[in-house]
C-alpha cells in the first residue's frame, strides 16, 4: 500500500494499494501457460514437417486443446492453471484426505497439538518466562506466538485521530520488516457469539437492580435477552520467527526451541513496544490455555459461550482440536459449524480512505474471521526485488514495442506501482505482502450460503473483489481463522 497524494496538517490521507500482479514470464504469459503453448506448437510443428495435410487433422485435437487450455479463462485464471488444483484434489480424494475423524481411544503423544491434516505436526511450547505459548512447526521452521490486542472503535474517531493511528500502525510494520527474522505477522479479527457474562458483570456492578424500580427491572429484562444474542469483536496479532533466518542467533541463545524461544521473546518485546507507542493496548501474551479456546471455538463455535461462563473448560490444547472434519470442494463442515472462506483478490484500486473495510468488518449477523496475513520483505530484499521487476517490465515492454504488440493501460499501472514501491521504499517504509481471508461460519449450510453472499456485497461496497477459495479449504480455513500464521 502506497499513498499517491500528500496533505498538509493531520488530515486523513488516501492511499492506493498496488495492484495484483498478472505479468507473466514471456509477454504476459505464466509458465504454465507457456508449457502448453509449447506443447501445441510443437505438435504443429511437427506435422507440417512430416507432410501436412491429413497430420494436420489428426494432430488437431493436441494443439487446438493447447490452446484451449492456454488462453481459455474460467473464474479469473486459464484452465491449464486449474490443472494442479484439480490434480491435488483428486489425489487427496482418492486418498481420503477430505475426512478427519478424531481417534479418541488412541492417546496422542505428549506437547502435539489435536489438529486435522499437516497440523498434526504442531508442536506446544510454554515459555517459562512470560507464560506464552508458542506453537512450533518443524516442517516450515517457524516459531509462532499471539497476543491480544484491544483499541477504540476506528470509525468513531476524528480524522486526525485517525490519522495519527495509521502513522503509528506503519511504524509497527517498520519495525516488524527491519528484524529480518520475522516470517509473518497475522492481525486476526473475530466476531463472537456473546454469551451475555459481560453485559451481566457490568449491570450487576454498575446497574441498581435491587431498588425495584420499573426502568431497573426493564433494563435487566434487556441484558437478559440481548446478551446471548449479541456478538462481540476480538483481535489478535500473531508473530512468526523464521528459524533458518535466526538460525545464528537461535545457537547463540542455546540452540533448539529453547535457544528459539529466547530470539522470539526479543521480537516480543519490540513488538509490544511498537503497539503501545501506536496507542494500541496489548493485553498479554496468549497462554496455550487461551490458544485452546481460540481452536476450539473455530471448529466447534455453538461451544463458545459455555467456555466463556465456565473459563477453566476447554484449557487443553491436547483435546482443543475438532472431533470430525468434511472437506468439500466450496466449503468445510466440523463439529457444529460450517465454514466458507473468501480470498481478497483484489484490493481498492482508486484512492481510499482508511477504514475502507468497515462495511466488511461491522457487519452483523456473520459470524466471521478477517485474517490478514503480512509477510515481511528485508530492506535488501526488497530492493533487489524492485530492481527486478523493473528490468522485467522495460524487457516486456521493449519485446511488445519489437512485435507491434499495443500496451494496455494495466501494465502501465503495474509499472507504476513498482515505482511507487520504490519510492516508498527510499523513504524509509518497510515492505510487505499482503494476503487477506474471510472465513464464514454458519450453524446450517443454507444459512452460510446466505451469510457467503451478505459478505460479498459488502466486501462491494469496500471496493474488494472476493473469489471462493475452492479446493483447498481446509487450508485456507487454518490461515483465515486460526491465531497461527499459517499460509495458503
Amino acid at each position: 500500500m502506497a499513498s499517491t497524494e500528500q496533505t498538509t496538517g493531520t488530515e486523513l490521507e488516501p492511499v492506493k494499494f498496488s495492484r495484483l500482479t498478472r505479468r507473466g514470464v514471456i509477454l504476459g504469459l505464466s509458465v504454465s501457460q507457456m508449457i502448453a503453448v509449447g506443447i501445441g506448437g510443437a505438435a504443429l510443428v511437427l506435422a507440417f514437417y512430416m507432410g501436412g495435410g491429413i497430420l494436420l487433422a489428426y494432430s488437431a485435437p493436441i494443439w487446438v486443446l493447447a490452446i484451449v487450455v492456454a488462453w481459455v479463462r474460467v473464474g479469473g485464471r486459464p484452465l491449464v492453471e486449474w490443472v494442479p488444483v484439480c490434480a491435488w484434489w483428486a489425489w487427496r480424494t482418492t486418498g481420503g484426505q477430505l475426512l478427519y475423524r478424531r481417534r479418541i481411544v488412541a492417546p496422542r503423544p505428549e506437547g502435539t497439538l489435536a489438529l486435522p491434516g499437516d497440523m498434526a505436526r504442531l508442536r506446544e511450547y510454554v515459555d517459562p518466562e512470560t507464560g506464552a505459548g508458542m506453537i512450533h512447526d518443524p516442517t516450515s521452521g517457524t516459531l509462532t506466538v499471539a497476543v491480544g490486542v484491544t483499541h477504540p472503535a476506528f470509525v468513531l474517531l476524528d480524522p486526525a485521530e485517525q490519522h495519527r493511528r495509521v502513522t503509528s500502525w506503519g511504524r509497527v510494520l517498520a519495525t516488524v520488516c527491519r528484524s529480518g527474522r520475522v516470517s509473518a505477522l497475522q492481525v486476526l479479527e473475530r466476531t463472537l457469539p456473546d454469551s451475555g457474562q459481560g453485559l451481566a458483570e457490568w449491570w450487576s456492578a454498575h446497574g441498581s437492580p435491587i431498588d425495584g424500580s420499573w426502568v431497573a427491572t426493564t433494563y435487566a429484562e434487556l441484558i437478559d435477552r440481548a446478551g446471548p444474542a449479541g456478538e462481540r469483536h476480538a483481535t489478535t496479532l500473531s508473530l512468526s520467527l523464521d528459524m533458518r533466518a535466526a538460525g545464528r542467533q537461535i545457537r547463540t541463545a542455546g540452540g533448539g526451541i529453547r535457544g528459539a524461544a529466547n530470539v522470539l521473546r526479543q521480537e516480543m518485546s519490540t513488538l509490544l513496544a511498537a503497539l503501545r507507542a501506536a496507542d494500541l493496548d496489548p493485553s498479554g501474551w496468549l497462554s496455550t490455555g487461551e490458544i485452546a479456546v481460540m481452536l476450539r471455538t473455530a471448529y466447534d463455535p455453538a461451544i463458545g459461550p459455555t467456555l466463556e461462563r465456565h473459563g477453566q473448560l476447554g484449557q487443553q490444547l491436547a483435546t482443543a482440536g475438532p472431533v470430525a472434519v468434511v472437506e468439500t470442494w466450496d466449503r468445510l463442515r466440523t463439529d457444529s459449524g460450517y465454514h466458507a472462506v473468501l480470498w481478497i483478490s483484489e484490493w481498492p484500486r482508486a484512492m481510499t480512505y482508511p477504514g475502507f473495510l468497515a462495511p466488511v468488518m461491522l457487519s452483523t449477523g456473520v459470524q466471521r474471521s478477517i485474517s490478514l496475513l503480512c509477510t515481511p520483505m528485508r530492506t535488501d530484499q526488497a530492493v533487489r526485488d524492485i530492481r527486478k521487476k523493473k528490468v522485467e517490465y522495460i524487457s516486456d515492454q521493449a519485446q511488445r514495442a519489437r512485435i507491434g504488440q499495443i500496451e494496455d493501460a494495466s501494465q502501465s499501472a503495474e509499472y507504476q506501482d513498482v515505482l511507487r514501491q520504490e519510492s516508498d521504499l527510499t523513504a524509509g517504509h518497510g515492505l510487505l505482502r499482503y494476503t487477506g481471508l474471510i472465513a464464514i461460519t454458519a450453524p446450517t449450510s443454507d444459512e452460510l450460503d446466505s451469510a457467503v453472499a451478505a459478505i460479498e456485497q459488502a466486501a462491494i461496497q469496500s471496493s474488494c473483489e472476493t473469489r471462493l477459495l475452492v479446493g483447498q479449504q481446509a487450508a485456507a480455513f487454518t490461515a483465515a481463522a486460526l491465531p497461527l500464521a499459517r499460509r495458503v
